[in-house]
């Protein structure tokens, strides 16, 4: 027996459900769960009852978002309903996607479809009476202005509906068919005839060759087209016989019966039961494809360290509209030696884990005093806080900055930072990759700025990863099939004439990162976010050589923060991080705590290095080259740089000597003893600023150098020498003349120049702009349904005829009022009660009394389905229930 007669034979024979609130209702508990988790934004807020159920489930918006959600074939389905007769048997269903021929996946597939758009109460109604819902039709089915998904037009019935009676009946002659006596059988005669296979391909038998190209160009549609006055000879055939009629003037379209006659019966050129396979590109050991991705994820994790201590004196100004500017981000790209698209991905990274932020704006989660003990009245504010608000005041620039948290994730193991970025990688809904185009007012999209938020991201980035989980390790899916897999779980529905045609193959080849992409093309945006996630976790190392490595399938647990702030989702995303650091620890090197010198001056880091080394290491040399090892040089301008935070030689030569597998070199000493010695001979004050040195011949050297001319200097002693120029310009410009100054304060002491570490107050990561309202957990879907149906109980339950109030509110007198409930508390009945609360609104309940004492009653309400008390003085009146014939009770 075919998968399709056994569907047919478990369906019972009547029609079914006259709504489709009345299906939900005959749903058992399980069925209105599943509904409610696939079709989320139906609980928000949560249905009173299942009426108020149905009537959401029909609203255009959540139609078009249930509609977005559904696969290819399921979609296929619902577009072919929108062009069946309403309502249409399971077979004609069946014929319209099979066709004459039939299709064997198709009949195999069909089943499950059709369960699914049930459950999803898209479609509703008996095995011989399936129904669309009406807005899901109304948004599939074609018009009189443009075509079906399908590329099918409007009926018969529907072109011809305002076409007078004597055409209709001309066509009926031309087309060889008897005269009627009334429209309605003439249309029902025109369309038998294009229904009929047989007598539509005797009828063009004679037509002109031109007639038969034209309806080959518009049988799949888009099925209209453009007529002049007086159309040629093979359109005039056409127009005759009806198999073009006329929609508006000078448009004319092909109807349908007609275009399912030609197509063989089909609705849909190419259907797709079937998901594509993801194919594997390539295969290698899972050890290669960890210790890859063990590297990169160290490259990640060193770029990102890179950007935020490039930034950590202070970053780039905040453009005005917001964003990093085209020029800083440039900066950021040369700093970090990665083209401008990447850097970009990094910036937003940083962004999006709460370590970079701006430093200007209030503090938010300070405004109220009450939760400091030392607040003041009028409220409290730190001294970062305050200088934000003088900078304001005063106009000043605000400045992108390291956040306070970026000091606690500098801190944690190399695993545990990595797990950080990652937490932030997966859930956010910011697309880096736009950054360079152009938004919907051909405003350039810049990092940082708005705009850049796709609520898609996450969900097609973690479908990626969940792709290639699917594949054995060690196999790298080919990105050409993994993005016909997501077109077809997901395709991109078009309210417009779409024609159905085979789509190109595409290549292999993935695209650099970043070029934008337009702002009103979805499935250009689809196609890009696909390929953006294939990168970024390439460049993350959540893959290794295109394949998904062992710590990267960790991250396809429970989502962490993406899914709120609660605290089952933060224990969830902790716990997940846990196991993801836990995972790539063995593939990450130990930092070391020692260097190789050598005698040309540098000093070979051959792996990541102690945070300590590092630090004081990258004070003391230039980073000369990056990568497995890190190459460092000493400079003269180095090490007067060291010197210049407050080291002396001695404490170099010792830091050396600790750090150091190899010997230090005699040249390295030199040099250090050299700039030392000449570090501090000339001191710089702040006069306008000065120069003195007990060396007078040094002075005279200065005086007579020609470079020296721009300071305008002047001698005023014999060791003291006046400039016309601040402290930091004679100092930049005497080390350009080869000497070695040191600046000094007031009092003579020489200033030690320390960087300093500029940070904004605390920030929040900018939270995910999500795709609707989130997945509900058991909980709440629990809660929902017992929550519908007692609504509904309430609702649906019979009541005896009482005077009424304004609103339908049943009106009875107080003294009648506390006899009623009085009674139905002691026999244990239930009885409907009008109630006004404290703000005036108005409501129904259904309620069985349990006591009445000291003016209230206190009972079980079954519309709310728990038990309330109420003030009798709010109650407007009450009436008892109608006589049921099997006496039931509503359940308590």
């Amino acid at each position: 027996m075919s998968a399709e007669q056994q569907h047919r034979d478990g369906q019972a024979a009547d029609p079914g459900p006259r709504s489709l609130a009345q299906a939900l209702r005959e749903r058992d508990d399980a069925s209105l769960g599943a509904l409610l988790r696939s079709r989320p934004d139906l609980l928000h807020p949560v249905p009173t009852d299942v009426t108020q159920l149905a009537t959401r489930a029909g609203t255009r918006a959540s139609v078009l978002r249930a509609l977005e959600h559904l696969d290819r074939f399921a979609l296929q389905a619902a577009e072919a309903l929108a062009v069946a007769p309403d309502p249409a048997s399971y077979q004609e269903l069946l014929d319209l996607l099979a066709g004459d021929d039939g299709d064997e996946e198709v009949a195999g597939a069909l089943p499950a479809t059709v369960a699914l758009l049930r459950e999803r109460a898209l479609v509703w109604g008996g095995e011989d009476r399936l129904r669309l819902v009406r807005t899901a039709r109304e948004l599939l089915a074609p018009s009189a202005s443009h075509s079906s998904p399908t590329g099918l037009g409007p009926s018969v019935a529907e072109a011809t509906s305002g076409m007078s009676p004597g055409r209709i009946q001309a066509i009926l002659a031309a087309a060889g068919l008897p005269h009627t006596h009334d429209t309605v059988s003439a249309v029902a005669a025109l369309s038998g005839l294009f229904a009929d296979r047989e007598r539509v391909a005797e009828l063009l038998e004679g037509a002109p060759e031109a007639s038969r190209e034209v309806l080959t160009r518009l049988v799949w549609g888009p099925p209209y087209g453009q007529v002049t006055a007086e159309p040629a000879a093979h359109l005039r055939w056409l127009l005759d016989r009806g198999l073009l009629l006329p929609t508006t003037p000078g448009t004319v379209v092909l109807p349908r019966e007609a275009a399912l006659s030609l197509r063989g019966g089909r609705a849909h050129r190419v259907p797709e039961p079937t998901r594509p396979q993801v194919a594997v590109a390539a295969e290698r050991k899972p050890q290669v494809v960890d210790a890859a991705a063990g590297g990169q994820a160290l490259a990640a994790l060193d770029t990102v360290e890179e950007l935020l201590r490039s930034w950590d004196e202070g970053g780039p100004a905040v453009l005005r509209a917001g964003g990093l500017s085209i020029r800083d981000l440039k900066r950021t790209a040369t700093v970090l030696e990665v083209p401008e698209p990447v850097a970009a991905f990094w910036v937003e990274l940083a962004y999006a884990a709460g370590l970079i932020a701006s430093d200007g704006g209030y503090v938010e989660e300070h405004h109220d005093r009450h939760d400091r003990p030392d607040a003041d009245a009028e409220g409290y504010e730190d001294e970062e806080t305050r200088d934000a608000r003088t900078r304001r005041r005063s106009g000043e620039a605000e400045h992108y900055a390291p956040t306070p948290e970026y000091d606690a994730w500098r801190d944690l193991p190399p695993a545990e930072r990595w797990a950080w970025l990652l937490e932030a990688w997966l859930p956010g809904t910011r697309a880096p990759g736009l950054i360079g185009g152009r938004d919907g007012r051909d405003r350039t999209l810049s990092a940082l700025g708005p705009g850049l938020d796709r609520s898609p991201a996450p969900e097609v980035r973690r479908r990626v990863l969940e792709l290639m989980a699917g594949l054995e390790p060690g196999q790298a899916p080919d990105p050409a099939t993994l993005l016909e897999r997501l077109r077809w779980e997901r395709p991109l529905r078009s309210a417009g004439p779409r024609r159905e045609q085979p789509e190109p193959p595409r290549t292999g080849v993935r695209p650099a990162y970043g070029g934008g992409v337009a702002a009103n093309d979805p499935e250009a945006l689809r196609t890009k976010l696909t390929e953006w996630a294939l990168l970024e976790a390439e460049m993350l190392g959540v893959t290794g050589r295109g394949a998904l490595a062992t710590h990267g399938r960790a991250l396809l647990g429970a989502e962490g923060r993406s899914e709120g702030a609660g605290a089952g989702t933060a224990a969830a995303g902790s716990a997940r991080a846990a196991v993801v650091a836990a995972l790539l620890a063995p593939l990450l090197p130990e930092p070391l705590d020692h260097v190789l010198l050598q005698a040309d001056l540098t000093a070979v880091a051959p792996g990541p290095l102690v945070r300590p080394l590092a630090e004081a290491l990258g004070v003391l040399a230039d980073v000369e080259s990056k990568g497995g090892a890190t190459v460092y040089r000493f400079t003269p301008g180095s090490v007067r740089r060291a010197l210049d935070a407050g080291r002396s030689a001695t404490e170099l030569h010792a830091f050396l000597d600790r750090h150091s597998r190899t010997p230090v070199p005699q040249p390295l000493t030199y040099l250090i003893d050299d700039v030392a010695r000449r570090h501090g001979l000339l001191r710089v004050g702040a006069a306008s600023s000065y120069v003195r040195c007990d060396d007078e011949s040094v002075l005279d050297e200065i005086l007579a150098d020609r470079r020296a001319t721009a300071l305008r200097l002047r001698r005023l002693a014999p060791t003291v020498v006046a400039a016309q120029a601040d402290p930091r310009t004679l100092i930049e410009g005497l080390r350009a003349m080869g000497f070695a100054p040191a600046a000094e304060s007031a009092e003579g002491d020489v200033m030690i120049a320390r960087p300093h570490a500029h940070r904004t107050p605390p920030r929040t990561p900018p939270a995910p702009v999500p795709d609707g309202p989130p997945a509900p957990d058991a909980t709440l879907l629990t809660a929902a349904v017992r929550a519908v149906r007692a609504g509904d109980r309430a609702a649906t339950a019979p009541r005896k005829e009482t005077p009424q109030a304004p609103g339908g509110l049943p009106r009875t007198s107080p003294a009648d009022t506390l006899a009623t409930v009085q009674a139905a508390a002691m026999t244990g009945e239930s009885v409907w009660i009008g109630h006004v609360n404290a703000e005036g609104a108005a409501s129904q309940r259904l309620l069985a009394p349990l006591r009445v004492e000291g003016g209230y009653v206190t009972g079980y309400d079954h519309t709310a389905d728990e038990v309330r008390t109420y003030a009798l003085h709010r109650i407007t009146g009450v009436a008892e229930l109608a006589d049921e014939p099997d006496g039931a009770e509503p359940a308590r």
